[in-house]
């Protein structure tokens, strides 16, 4: 994908009504922040957007150049890894399936993400991670636990604001991270997309976890749930991030949840792009 013009004329007021009508009885909207990729302009800001959190599976973007420019992904379908028990399998029957990097992406598959963790290694990762300016790019993971490799992205070590999600999602729209050209073809590949109504193709990655209580167990009673991404249509590429804190009781996985309304919702600045 080549950086695109903007074409942005009336979008703000769009996407600023849009985002009022983010007040889901069952998640509390903590941020959505929307920009035009190729000039950076912000064409809204709601709620907090500089507080760092855990990036919890939209790590998974991130993690893929990293797969992809290391050599340890080769293309969509390699390498396929089999599941094993003792491996992580709260995602349920797809996880138990052997996984590619198509299949990893699209159910977010945390064991395979454990194979490109410990291929690249703490140094490896953290390196990629500041040059990418993600977050804090800390894959240290929980203090005493030397779980990084495992777990550093999922309410952990890593942090990172939606702020900084859309600055890292414009330096991939516009070629600018330090990887190899064929990187951004490959993980293209493996994004899922959704095409909506207006000829705009959506595509991004949820993510999803607990917070910490004060007694250090997770509250499973609500969850972070991101959606983050970028919006495509003729000469207009948006990149957005979108971040609740979702009634985990309610409604299942808060990413999906998270994605599930911003999906739905849409088309409302679309339709109103066009006036």
């Amino acid at each position: 994908m080549q950086p695109l013009r903007p074409a942005i004329a009336g979008l703000a007021l769009a996407i600023a009504s849009f985002a009022g009508l983010l007040q889901p009885a069952a998640a509390r909207p903590v941020c959505l922040v929307v920009a035009d990729a190729a000039s950076g302009a912000e064409l809204v800001r709601e709620g907090d957007c500089e507080t760092r959190v855990t990036p919890a599976s939209t790590f998974k973007l991130a993690l893929a150049v990293m797969g992809f420019d290391s050599g340890f992904l080769a293309n969509a379908n390699e390498p396929v890894i089999d599941f094993r028990e003792g491996f992580p399998a709260w995602g349920g029957a797809e996880w138990r399936k052997p996984a590619d990097p198509a299949r990893w992406m699209r159910y977010s598959v945390v064991w395979y993400s454990r194979f490109i963790t410990h291929h690249l290694g703490v140094e490896g990762l953290e390196r990629y991670s500041r040059s990418f300016g993600y977050g804090n790019a800390d894959l240290t993971g929980d203090p005493g636990k030397d779980n990084g490799l495992d777990r550093g992205w999922i309410s952990s070590s890593l942090r990172i604001s939606p702020d900084e999600q859309v600055r890292f999602l414009r330096r991939f729209v516009n070629r600018d991270l330090p990887v190899s050209t064929e990187t951004y073809r490959l993980v293209e590949r493996i994004i899922q997309k959704h095409t909506l109504a207006g000829n705009w193709v959506v595509a991004g990655k949820t993510g999803s976890a607990y917070p910490y209580k004060a007694d250090g167990s997770f509250d499973r009673k609500r969850a972070w749930g991101w959606y983050v991404g970028w919006a495509g249509r003729g000469d207009t590429t948006l990149v957005f991030a979108r971040l609740d804190e979702v009634d985990a009781t309610k409604n299942g996985s808060s990413g999906l949840y998270v994605r599930g309304q911003f999906l739905d919702n849409w088309s409302q600045i679309a339709e109103a792009a066009e006036r």
